[in-house]
């Protein structure tokens, strides 16, 4: 699925506001980068694309709490029982803020509460939205939880005026923090470099000489494409709460991400390429069919023909076999004086053996091959005992009322 990831800027959102993006047409490659005002933004590209904001991490705090028994997710109780709980842990009011959980949150667990500024996270989707840009999914751009590594992870952000550490999967529970870009900050989360320099160390390529002077080891170069995809692909929405997207966008949205997913994901890369050869395989199958029915008909048909022209060799050009050998046949009765099963005196004689034997005729009319009878109205078993009967020496007997008609069941 075609996505457009927007870092959102720290900044209340104005006219002159940019905002640095990547484009990517299968979400795990980027195919486009740069930076550019609301107005300006390019569009994901396709009906299904979708745009994705990904909150910086100066942006968001990060709290665990406990949830009460009874209180999920889909609770009415869910945002007052969160105030409550944070109430003592916040510097702000909390009326102010927007809070957000992740989407495995169950009642009595306990579970990471990003925490974040509500006008400005309001204001800036609805300056995207203005611009003909509706965000589908909000994700933070670091996440809490257990790193690849197992070990907590360093990410140097920023400017050389401005520069910060950020740290994921530290602690117990695999926090996040944002610190100067400093070694004595890194200490203060347990993170030195002499006891733990086998962490990974990610740098943007602003600060990269930085941080491998604060670290004193190689740091591992981070570009912004790479970090909004790896955020893209979190399974955190922010949009929650009053901000949370329609039922029918999410469904959308899951749609298009597997989709994605199964068209363009390396682990699916199998799966592809074994519906490619099914594929092939029933195509060249239905193929080798086609072509053996096509034999098929075409021997009957010579079978046929020849048939007709070893019987009657007068018979030059072949147009509609079936026909032309009625007609000869029909030729050769009419010379011989034979009588065909269309005639009158085998209707008559058939119709005689049908029929009651006290049933007498009023009317006959006989024309192309079929006879008319009008007479007394059979009774539902007469009429089928003279069906059936009719049936044995291969013609068909039909009543409508005081009608009789009998024809013969196949051509001759």
């Amino acid at each position: 699925m075609s996505t457009l990831i927007l870092h959102l800027s720290l900044a209340p959102p104005g006219p002159h506001t940019e905002y640095r993006y990547t484009l990517t047409a299968d979400g795990h490659s980027a195919s486009g980068h740069a930076s550019a005002r609301a107005a300006l933004l390019p569009a994901p590209g396709r009906a299904a694309g979708e745009t994705v904001a990904v909150v910086p991490a100066r942006a968001l705090s990060w709290q665990r709490v406990q949830l009460p028994q009874g209180v999920g997710r889909q609770s009415p109780r869910l945002r007052a029982v969160l105030e409550g709980l944070l109430e003592e842990r916040l510097l702000d009011d909390p009326a102010q803020l927007h809070f957000a959980l992740p989407p495995d949150a169950r009642p009595g667990s306990a579970v990471w509460v990003a925490i974040c500024d509500r006008a400005w996270l309001r204001a800036s989707l609805q300056a995207l939205e203005m611009a003909g840009h509706p965000v589908a999914r909000v994700v933070p751009e670091f996440a809490p939880g257990a790193t690849a590594s197992g070990q907590p992870e360093l990410f140097a952000q920023g400017t050389p005026e401005d520069a910060q550490w950020v740290v994921t999967g530290y602690g117990v529970h695999g926090g996040v923090a944002v610190l100067p870009l400093s070694g004595a900050a890194l200490a203060l989360v347990g993170v030195t470099a002499d006891a733990d320099h086998a962490a990974a160390v990610h740098a943007a390529p602003a600060v990269a000489a930085l941080a491998e002077k604060v670290w004193g080891h190689p740091v591992q170069l981070e570009t912004d494409s790479t970090r909004a995809l790896r955020a893209a692909h979190g399974h955190w929405d922010l949009a929650q709460f009053d901000l949370a997207s329609s039922g029918r966008i999410r469904a959308l949205r899951q749609v298009g991400a597997l989709t994605s997913a199964l068209l363009h994901a390396p682990q699916w890369r199998a799966a592809r390429w074994g519906l490619a050869v099914l594929l092939l395989a029933h195509l060249l199958g239905l193929n080798l069919w086609a072509w053996q029915e096509r034999q098929s008909l075409a021997t009957k048909q010579a079978s046929v023909r020849s048939a007709l022209t070893q019987t009657f060799p007068q018979v030059k050009v072949v147009v509609d076999a079936p026909v032309q050998m009625e007609r000869e046949l029909a030729l050769l009765r009419q010379a011989a004086g034979a009588l065909s099963a269309r005639d009158l005196e085998p209707l008559l004689a058939t119709s005689a053996s049908a029929l009651p034997a006290t049933w007498q005729a009023s009317a006959i009319d006989y024309s192309g091959g079929s006879l008319r009878l009008r007479g007394p109205a059979l009774s539902a078993a007469e009429q089928s005992h003279a069906s059936d009967t009719a049936r044995a020496s291969g013609y068909q007997l039909h009543t409508e009322g005081d009608t009789v008609q009998v024809r013969a069941a196949t051509t001759p």
